[in-house]
């Protein structure tokens, strides 16, 4: 374990969850230094002595003056002590839009994008469109590992300098991989992020492929495209086999794919179910 210093000071911007940070401090202070709760709380001016304990197992939450009175009592300071207070604020949202407005504010500490590389490429491939559509582009056995060539083979295209940074990122998260002879070809790794982002990146991917799906109807030729829907009503054991259907079948698409011997053109499929009216026992409220 780290000395006090360098936990306190670096190793805060290492977390993603601040129950997780404040364990890992507990721990090592309890073990090296015989911190108990009683003593924490006291520290922190609290009432309760087993208020940290409550804290860590998720039975309480930190309001922002709560926050900064822990990230007092843990001994950060400056940057450290602010990364804290938002790294609560971003634990605790409610709902994506103030998620996104927290994780944002996090990625733009210089520690944090010092200590977490990884996961800011996760995040920028679940954010924009085209990661996902250059990884599959590379299975064309005509793919160039060219930015100008990504750029324009791309619907809609993008710069050169998005392909050339695309590449970086996927290269870097394993997603890609360069041979000895400088042959680009997919990889076997999982795009699979820590359990505080992964909800977030994931809904970020859908929005964005939505988005596509939109600005599709404008600019994609319809006999290029099937955008089409129903509205049905189900019972709850309708929708959970509609819902098994719907799975079944996106692995169908996966296996048909990967039998593609000569693949020529990226292409997106959406599934949305989500429910228009409240179920039994719930009308009305």
């Amino acid at each position: 374990m780290a000395d006090s210093t360098v936990l306190q000071a670096n190793e805060v911007f290492g977390y993603l969850d601040y129950r997780a940070f404040l364990r890992d401090y507990y721990l090592d202070r309890k073990d090296r230094r015989g911190l108990s709760f009683r003593a924490f709380s006291k520290r922190a001016g609290l009432r309760s002595p087993n208020y940290l304990k409550l804290v860590i197992d998720g039975d309480r939450n930190l309001s922002d003056e709560m926050a900064g009175r822990f990230a007092k009592a843990v001994g950060l300071e400056g940057d450290a002590a602010a990364y804290f207070g938002e790294l609560v604020r971003f634990n605790q949202a409610r709902t994506t839009a103030e998620r996104n407005d927290s994780y944002a504010r996090l990625t733009g500490y210089r520690h944090y994008r010092r200590a977490q590389p990884l996961e800011l490429g996760h995040a920028a491939y679940h954010s924009t469109w085209y990661l996902p559509a250059i990884r599959e582009l590379a299975a064309r056995p005509d793919f160039r590992d060219d930015p100008a060539w990504i750029a324009k083979t791309l619907r809609p295209s993008i710069t050169k300098a998005e392909a050339n940074e695309a590449m970086k990122t996927l290269i870097e998260l394993g997603l890609l991989v360069r041979d000895e002879k400088g042959n680009v070809s997919q990889g076997e790794a999982l795009v699979s992020t820590g359990a505080e982002t992964r909800g977030l990146h994931i809904r970020n991917y859908h929005r964005v492929m939505m988005e596509r799906a939109i600005e599709s109807m404008d600019s994609v030729p319809a006999t290029e495209r099937d955008i089409s829907s129903i509205t049905m009503c189900l019972s709850s054991d309708g929708l959970a086999h509609l819902k098994q259907r719907i799975q079944r079948f996106r692995r169908e698409l996966l296996d048909l794919a990967s039998l593609e011997q000569n693949p020529e053109q990226v292409v997106q499929v959406n599934f949305q179910l989500f429910p228009l009216s409240k179920p039994d026992g719930e009308a009305g409220r």
